[in-house]
């Protein structure tokens, strides 16, 4: 056999191959592997990895090929042990600089002690002269620097727990109500937003989300509501891959910043950086520059010569030429208090972009575009951040003493303008790339974080397609989580999941969906494998009535329907339809005809599918579909008062009802 593979570490052993497409080394299994035919084979081999880029191991049997990432689950530290290990060091690191920081404290104080002292016998005793305040004074000030380094890095290192921390909960399936929850993209009459729970508590969002920026929030958002190009979501895998090992760059984006928040308003930002230029005329700077010297020229001569007259005349030509400035210096340095806030955490995450090594052609293509005017995007932040604070020490009370004098607001509001001369058309396509950035990386920790989950394979020709095996929902803990083949193709383009309350159904068309959100977007899934051809989602699953809408539950499930037909005729991506108890608010007979009346058209329009029901009469009209309708359905059983569910996909209709018998259990006398 011989294979290809790019460990990450050393190991010797042997391999055991089997039917079941398994790789072993020691009692880890690998089953990624898959022969060359279809022999069922046992073998076994020697091996040994190393540190090259690629490895090759071979014996002089059968042989079989590596599946897209050979050692999948063969980390050479597994997510949960790094985790700990790292998190173990963060902590000892608090733990030091606590005890630098309670030590800096005492030094600082004593210190205050003894210039205080020495003040004493200087100025009130006079046995010493005041020089001897220099040195404690000096010396004060270097501490006092080296002790605020040492408070930030323990902050760095508390907001590191923090990241370690959430990711352990992530693993552990204790995530739920720890990160951003992504409310604001919740869009009630999206095709399928609610419906897969994408948003809130315990959401899809929440559970990938580490972004640190609202562009990175905003790009998931959107990857995640809208499905992306075959050959867009290639590049992201590609990028997941490379991205999913950099635990370094993972844990040094979450961390900058003056605080942990979510931060950088993009829109206020832009709206300031692309707006057009109001002050004017251009001379103008040049005249601030030549009354400033003549100012201080004229305080000169006041000082010397006592003739006050030539500076209070330069002093008002420059409070009149400040005051006819007033409304565009305004524009320019208060567009907004949103547009300046975290440009801390901007500037830090592009210097770490700029200075990382990336492999991924799509990754080297975005981090090229972090420049302008061959200045580095971070250079170019850090001089608006100096800028700003310049704009903001205008209320400190000496500056405002000096500000007409020196025309300090002017030049101040021209330097911003010229900044934004030079860089405003910049500005949107560093947020942009920093935002698809962000959201490879919310991938890259997922991928890492749940090794088991594969990326799809996407098969671009032909009709519409789904094969999922062992497919289950990425918000189902794993200890509780079932999993069942969906396989939408040869012939079968419709599911009808038949089953009683509380088996399943809902559930699976969840699960189906989910997982095709996440391969549309470029993430991986929760499944052994998936094929699929490019799908564009579309539910009614969660749909409801409305009060401030004035319409009914049917009346919102048919708008609904409405938006799938149109989905499906578009000419984009085929449809998935899902489509919980389709049809219930109305009578039996039209609920029967309009149900096969509707799946009848989704079908002509390309689309495939699942339709959960409870009521058994909507299994009978496959008949007209000339086979392309599956039933398949769950089941219970009922023992001693309690209902128990396997939550396991069976083919055929339900034979068995648990309405009656639910209603007894909780004692309602029927």
């Amino acid at each position: 056999m011989r294979g290809v593979c790019r460990p990450k570490f050393t190991i010797k052993g042997s391999i055991f191959l089997t039917g079941s497409l398994q790789f072993k080394v020691g009692a880890e299994a690998y089953p990624r592997l898959e022969y060359s035919d279809n022999e069922p084979e046992s073998l076994n081999c020697t091996f040994e990895f190393t540190q090259s880029n690629a490895a090759t191991f071979s014996s002089s049997s059968k042989r079989c090929r590596v599946v897209e990432d050979f050692l999948m689950y063969s980390q050479s530290v597994p997510a949960v042990e790094e985790y700990n290990k790292r998190l173990k060091d963060r902590e000892s690191r608090v733990a030091r600089h606590e005890q630098i920081h309670i030590r800096l404290g005492y030094v600082r104080l004593s210190l205050a002690l003894v210039a205080a002292v020495i003040g004493w016998e200087s100025f009130w005793r006079h046995r010493l002269t005041p020089w001897w305040m220099v040195a404690p004074l000096i010396l004060f000030v270097f501490i006092a620097a080296y002790h605020s380094r040492i408070l930030r890095a323990r902050d760095l290192a508390k907001r590191a727990m923090a990241f370690y921390h959430n990711g352990l909960a992530r693993i552990e399936d204790r995530w739920a109500g720890t990160g951003q929850t992504g409310e604001r993209f919740n869009d009630p009459h999206h095709v399928y937003a609610a419906d897969l729970d994408l948003f809130g508590k315990a959401s899809l969002f929440e559970l990938l989300s580490t972004a640190r920026t609202r562009m990175g929030e905003e790009t998931l958002a959107k990857w995640l509501l809208m499905p992306s190009v075959v050959d867009q979501i290639k590049e992201r895998h590609s990028a997941v891959r490379e991205l999913r090992d950099q635990l370094d760059l993972r844990e040094d984006l979450a961390i900058l910043g003056e605080d942990a928040s979510v931060g950088v308003f993009p829109e206020a930002l832009l709206r300031w950086a692309e707006a057009p230029n109001k002050m004017k005329p251009q001379w103008i700077p040049w005249l601030a520059a030549l009354l400033s010297v003549s100012a201080i020229l004229g305080a000169a001569v006041w000082g010397i010569l006592r003739i006050a007259t030539p500076f209070i005349l330069i002093v008002t030509i420059e409070a009149v030429t400040a005051y006819r400035l007033r409304k565009p210096l305004e524009e320019v340095m208060h567009g907004s208090e949103q547009a300046f806030g975290d440009l801390t955490l901007l500037s830090g995450v592009l210097a770490r972009l700029e200075q990382h090594s990336f492999r991924a052609p799509r990754l080297q293509s975005l981090q090229a575009e972090l420049s302008s005017d061959q200045i580095a995007g971070s250079h170019a932040v850090a001089r608006l951040r100096t800028i700003v604070d310049l704009i903001h020490s205008r209320h400190n009370m000496i500056v405002g003493l000096v500000n007409v004098p020196l025309m300090y607001s002017v030049q101040v509001g021209f330097a911003a303008e010229r900044w934004r001369h030079a860089h405003g058309h910049a500005v949107r396509s560093w947020l942009r790339v920093i935002g698809e950035i962000e959201a490879v990386v919310c991938f890259a920790n997922y991928s890492y974080e749940h090794p088991h989950d594969p990326f799809p394979e996407f098969i671009q020709d032909g009709t519409a397609l789904f094969e999922g095996t062992e497919i289950g929902h990425p918000l189902v803990p794993a200890a509780r989580c079932v999993r069942n083949d969906v396989h939408l193709a040869d012939g079968k383009r419709v599911f009808l999941v038949s089953g009683s309350n509380m088996s399943g159904k809902s559930t699976l068309l969840r699960t189906v969906g989910v997982n095709a959100v996440l391969a549309m977007a470029g993430a991986p899934v929760r499944a052994q494998g998936l094929r699929l051809t490019a799908l564009h989602v579309g539910a009614s699953i969660r749909v409801n009535d409305s009060l401030q809408d004035g319409s009914s539950r049917f009346y919102a499930e048919i708008t609904r329907l409405r938006k799938l037909f149109d989905l499906a005729s578009d000419g984009g991506p085929s449809l998935l339809f899902l489509l919980d108890e389709l049809l219930q608010g109305t009578n039996s007979n039209d609920r029967r005809i309009g149900a096969e009346g509707i799946v009848h058209a989704l079908l002509n329009r390309g689309a495939i599918g699942l339709v959960s029901t409870h009521d058994l009469a909507l299994a009978e009209f496959g008949g007209s579909l000339n086979g392309q309708l599956y039933n398949v359905h769950f089941q219970e059983e009922f023992e001693n008062g309690r209902m128990h569910f396997d939550y396991k996909l069976r083919a055929g209709v339900v034979t068995k009802s648990n309405g009656l018998a639910l209603m007894r259990s909780i004692g309602l006398d029927v």
